[in-house]
């Protein structure tokens, strides 16, 4: 691979391979030259967290680089929100690369060497299509495996096409497929890191960001056994990035009201959807609040509601409530 495909995927063994035979090491972070990059990183990390793209891709050593750097920055922020956002936000820079390169690449080579990033990464073999080269196959147990906590009708496998054992998708579909299992191998890189004394430019840096982020993603660090199994199953879809369905979305505001929380806690909960529009989101949830519009505050979903909707992932801590918001009484 060359210095631009690591540029686009710096996750892959071969970039920190690269940056091991350019002879770059952990003094060198110190340098006073260092400052353009720590800022880059910190910037990358802002961009992700605010659920946007990094499009940085102009010098290619500079961005295998920062992407290093805001590993290191992201683990001293030490926030598992941002973590998530973060990691989450790489997958999409990621997943938008590989898009443009699957389709984009008519050399049977350049094909290959992404396919291989398929199967390398996340044991998932993918082959091009004999009748169309635009399209793609994997087995199907390969995609019942992945495309189960999507909620679109469109991945459920009777809308696909299916011959002979393989379900075939475009490119955009293919690497959806892989977005969440990215998104948990960039988390699992940070998490496994194990930082020594950091330089004082880092450190600083990583010390405004958290003094930034903390006021807004520290109340995300929620106990999972406070939360009714439904809610926490609404929050793990929301932390993937994917869409919940309308009144899952409904159940989550008003639980999260019925418990106290700020509307503007409860909106940036929505923040990962890929649909988020921070107006309408408020305006929904203080809708939702009685705050707005008919000014009636909306209940939270009984249980018996939430089975008819296939909502419900009920526990034996649930058994004898009708309501989300009696889960866990019993137990206090």
């Amino acid at each position: 691979m060359g210095t631009g495909d690591l540029a686009k995927y710096p996750f892959l063994n071969e970039a920190g391979e690269y940056m091991r035979k350019s002879g770059f090491g952990w003094d060198e972070l110190g340098r006073p030259d260092m400052k353009d990059v720590i800022e880059r990183a910190a910037q990358r990390i802002e961009v992700g967290v605010a659920g946007d793209v990094y499009a940085g891709l102009d010098k290619y050593e500079i961005e295998i680089l920062t992407f290093i750097v805001s590993l290191i920055m992201v683990k001293a922020i030490a926030l598992e929100p941002v973590l998530k956002k973060y990691a989450l936000a790489e997958a999409r820079r990621a997943e938008k690369f590989l898009t443009d390169d699957l389709r984009k690449q008519s050399e049977p080579l350049k094909r290959s060497l992404f396919t291989k990033i398929f199967e390398d990464l996340f044991s998932l073999k993918i082959e091009m299509a004999e009748s169309d080269t635009r399209l793609f196959k994997v087995k199907v147990t390969d995609y019942l495996a992945r495309s189960s906590h999507f909620h679109e009708q469109e991945w459920k496998l009777i809308n696909r096409l299916v011959s002979h054992g393989f379900v075939y998708l475009d490119a955009d579909e293919t690497v959806r497929l892989v977005r969440n299992e990215l998104s948990i191998l960039i988390h699992e890189k940070v998490r496994a890191m194990a930082l020594p004394t950091l330089p004082t430019t880092i450190r600083d840096r990583a010390e405004e960001l958290r003094a930034r982020f903390a006021p807004r993603y520290e109340y995300r660090v929620l106990s999972a056994n406070d939360l009714p199994p439904c809610v926490k199953h609404a929050l793990d879809v929301m932390d993937k990035g994917e869409n919940l369905p309308h009144s899952a979305r409904l159940m989550l505001a008003t639980y999260m009201l019925a418990v106290g929380k700020p509307v503007d806690e409860i909106v940036a909960m929505f923040q990962n959807a890929p649909d988020f529009n921070e107006k309408i989101t408020r305006y929904q949830v203080e809708h939702l609040a009685g705050i707005k519009g008919s000014r009636t505050k909306y209940s939270v979903p009984s249980c018996e509601k939430l089975r008819n909707e296939n909502l419900c992932f009920a526990t034996q801590e649930c058994a004898g409530i009708v309501n989300p918001i009696q889960f866990g009484r019993k137990r206090k």
